[in-house]
């Protein structure tokens, strides 16, 4: 795994880009209200064009660059966030305020990018401080509100899947740099008590809870727990081999963002149990790469990014394929390099180039045996 792991790691997300434009092709056809047929094919496409081009970049990108810069980008990407709450420039979608519209760049989401300076700034912190990283200000106070201001205004923004995945890279960077866990858990306990009474005191939110923990009453059936019925439907629609590409019938309207939050059950669905089981080991493939490219780092703060970009790529994985087979409640959650979102998919392209920048940069080292003690050699002087 040591000189494979950028191989393996990039074999794995071409194949979860191939299927999923593949799987655009399939289902964004019948999305309604759209002239085009294969307008979002043909602009995950373009997108993924663009995502490359920036993974190369930044897998060439020297690392001082990010080392000085991350204050400067923390505090561009919380603007970013803030304008999402500004009439005119935020866009308003399903009472969701996720998304911003600036001249000559169009429509995109913050959060993605948000996430990833997240991670560069904790590294940048951790870097800086990292003999102090054991004290409670140094160690836990100061990262915590560099984190927390712009995992509050994810929060905010009623994005709850985005703020529970950078929660979720802040909490495993933390503890990876050695930070007490005398700290963590109370804040973790109290941070867990606050999203329940989050959820419980909206409506909206809380309606969601109920109807995936009653999935069977036809109410929900035909309300908030739709999407998870129809998911499990299309699961046990497609079978051990599924009913051919492009022959599913949910995504014809009955199961609503189809080619978005809920293309794994037309995977599921169209390809059967091989493609989908095949989905998830290409997750587990980029967790165990990046894993060991965090650990071949040569510096601390090479660690923290590839640790924590691995988790800002896989930690929502797990959420989608989570709530698609509802062991989650619904979130909104798109799948990694599979589900279209042309912001999503060209961040998460980025993340993979430093990736593999930083694996790149590490010493790899041939393990020869050691020694083994009480042998003796003998040889002969001529």
């Amino acid at each position: 795994m040591n000189r494979s792991a950028s191989i393996i790691l990039c074999t794995a997300v071409a194949a979860l880009v191939t299927l999923g434009l593949i799987m655009l092709a399939s289902t964004s056809a019948w999305v309604k209200n759209v002239e085009d047929p294969y307008y979002f094919l043909t602009r995950q496409g373009w997108m993924v064009g663009l995502g490359l081009i920036g993974a190369c970049l930044l897998a060439r990108l020297d690392p001082i660059w990010l080392r000085r810069g991350w204050p400067w980008a923390l505090a561009g990407s919380c603007i970013l966030l803030a304008l999402c709450f500004v009439p005119g420039v935020g866009v308003e979608i399903f009472g969701s305020k996720r998304w911003i519209k600036l001249p000559g760049l169009g429509q995109f989401q913050p959060s993605e990018l948000a996430k990833m300076v997240g991670v560069i700034a904790l590294a940048g912190w951790f870097a800086r401080w990292q003999t102090e990283t054991h004290t409670f200000w140094r160690g836990f106070v100061l990262p915590g509100m560099l984190i927390g201001l712009p995992l509050g205004l994810i929060a905010i923004e009623t994005d709850v899947g985005s703020a529970l995945a950078l929660a979720v890279t802040a909490a495993a960077i933390f503890f990876c740099v050695g930070t007490r866990l005398l700290y963590m858990v109370p804040v973790a306990i109290i941070g867990m008590t606050g999203a329940a009474w989050f959820i419980h005191s909206d409506a909206n939110r809380w309606s969601r809870i109920v109807a995936w923990m009653n999935l069977e009453d036809p109410v929900h059936q035909l309300g908030k727990g739709m999407q998870q019925w129809r998911a499990l439907l299309a699961f046990g629609n497609g079978g051990p081999m599924g009913v051919g590409l492009g022959n599913g019938s949910e995504k014809f309207g009955t199961l609503t963002f189809a080619h978005i939050d809920f293309i794994f059950p037309v995977v599921g669905e169209e390809l059967g149990l091989p493609f989908t089981l095949g989905t998830v080991l290409c997750y587990v493939l980029i967790a165990v790469s990046g894993c060991s490219i965090a650990v071949q780092a040569s510096n601390l703060f090479d660690r923290c990014i590839a640790l924590g970009l691995t988790c800002v790529v896989v930690v929502p994985a797990m959420v989608n394929i989570a709530v698609t087979t509802a062991v989650l409640p619904n979130d909104g959650l798109p799948l990694p390099f599979v589900s279209f979102g042309g912001t999503s998919l060209v961040f998460s392209l980025a993340a993979i180039g430093l990736l593999c920048g930083i694996h790149r940069r590490s010493r790899v080292t041939d393990e020869r045996p050691m020694p083994v003690a009480g042998v003796k050699s003998y040889a002969v002087k001529l």
